[in-house]
């Protein structure tokens, strides 16, 4: 069996990304200050480096102009 832990996870949350970036607010209503743990979500360390299967935690492509001949 393997596994990876994330040196940003305490106790299933996040230190590495703000509360306010996910909800836009300093504390959720629960009165917490650090959101879920979420791999993938934008400001994580996995962010753009790794393709997962649920697209909403995909960095969007760059957008290419394709010259027209």
């Amino acid at each position: 069996m393997s596994g990876w832990g994330c040196p940003h996870e305490l106790r299933g949350r996040c230190k590495r990304v703000k509360m306010r970036a996910v909800i836009g607010e300093d504390v959720d209503e629960d009165g917490n200050t650090m959101p879920v743990c979420d791999p993938g979500m934008k400001g994580c360390t996995l962010y753009g480096r790794y393709r997962f299967s649920n697209d909403d935690k995909n960095k969007p492509k760059k957008k290419t102009d394709e010259a027209e001949d």
